[in-house]
């Protein structure tokens, strides 16, 4: 998920067609992304706590990888690879030590692995959560403690296999979310009782954060005949900085370096006449996706970012995954979030439609 650091299906709606100027992997022609103005946005954070588990993003011994006592609106984040040498599972698990029923509704989220294959496993997560989601509840017995997702206790993670997900759910009761890695055989809530919390690797990937979302508003209305091909900075830490928590195992002051977990809405409006262009654009490497696009008043389905293969981003300058095509002066809104195992930032690219 930190490469970068260290080393660095959408169908046709009404009004929309797919981009056809460039095939996942194609730049646009004539187009110099090093060169293209940046598209200035003012940014507000809103919604519940963000909590992030991603250290030690390698496990290599059961126990707690991130845990908090939390109330209301909650994303969790989590991402972890089974670094033993034995199978293993990685669950959640929420404890109520009050003495009523704690109700826990998950709304919206997605699954990924566990896999071999990284890239594909936060992919996976991405289409997942932003597709339709069946509401479910999950009820916490008071001074009892329950598993957040069900199937994840009989999923086997082997070794080198990663999984990812990302679960929005309100409770109305302080529940303490557990993220756990402990023995295929294990009983989750008997283990917890003498689980310790693992220290986080050198990269302190985790935390808890306010706001788990960010509203994105260009300051300018874009026009293609006026302003020609701009772009669109995400998760850079200049442009669009990160966001600051505090790791609740320890009470330190963390930094989420990529913004993973952070949900993305930018609107993005326009006028004139004509069509514009949309394009995704890695910049820190390889990288593998998805996006939500709501044109005209109507969500897609979620478009993988890059179609037709599973990852892309090789060449920086180069590959360029399209978003669609879509009629200026219309209603135009792209959610965006920072998969795992995927290196960062991103720029979204937006140009008059090429001939």
């Amino acid at each position: 998920m930190r490469k970068w650091l260290c080393k660095g299906l959408l169908g046709i709606l009404l009004g929309l067609s797919v981009a056809a100027p460039a095939a996942a992997g194609q730049r646009p022609d004539s187009l110099d992304i090093l060169k293209l103005p940046e598209w200035t946005v003012s940014s507000n954070h809103y919604g519940g706590k963000l909590l992030l588990s991603d250290s030690p993003e390698t496990v290599t011994a059961d126990g707690i990888l991130y845990q908090d006592k939390v109330v209301g609106d909650v994303r969790l984040f989590f991402h972890h690879v089974n670094g033993t040498t034995a199978p293993k599972k990685i669950v959640v698990l929420l404890e109520n030590d009050d003495s009523e029923p704690a109700q826990v509704t998950v709304y919206q989220y997605g699954l990924g692995g566990p896999g071999h294959d990284y890239l594909a496993v936060g992919k996976t997560a991405q289409l997942r959560y932003f597709g339709k989601s069946d509401i479910y509840l999950v009820e916490v017995p008071a001074k009892d403690r329950r598993q957040l997702i069900a199937e994840l206790d009989s999923a086997v993670v082997e070794p080198n296999m990663l999984v990812n997900g990302i679960y929005d759910f309100k409770t109305d009761r302080p529940v303490t979310v557990k993220v756990m890695m402990l023995p295929v055989h294990a009983d989750a809530k008997k283990f917890v009782a003498q689980a310790k919390v693992l220290p986080p690797d050198e990269y302190r990937l985790r935390g808890t954060f306010d706001g788990a979302n960010r509203l994105l508003i260009p300051h300018k209305v874009y026009n293609p005949d006026e302003h020609g091909p701009v772009a669109l900075t995400l998760a850079d830490n200049e442009v669009d900085r990160y966001v600051e928590g505090i790791d609740a195992t320890d009470g330190s002051k963390v930094l989420n370096y990529g913004n993973y977990g952070v949900v993305y809405k930018l609107f993005l409006p326009s006028a004139g006449v004509g069509k514009a262009d949309y394009f995704l654009n890695p910049r820190g490497g390889v990288y593998a996706g998805a996006l939500s696009v709501k044109y005209r008043h109507e969500t897609a389905e979620p478009l993988p970012t890059p179609s037709g293969q599973v990852a892309f981003g090789a060449d920086k300058l180069n590959d360029f995954a399209p978003i669609g095509t879509f009629d200026v002066g219309q209603s135009l809104w792209l959610t965006f979030s920072p998969p795992g195992a995927s290196n960062l930032p991103v720029k979204i690219v937006i140009l008059p439609q090429q001939e």
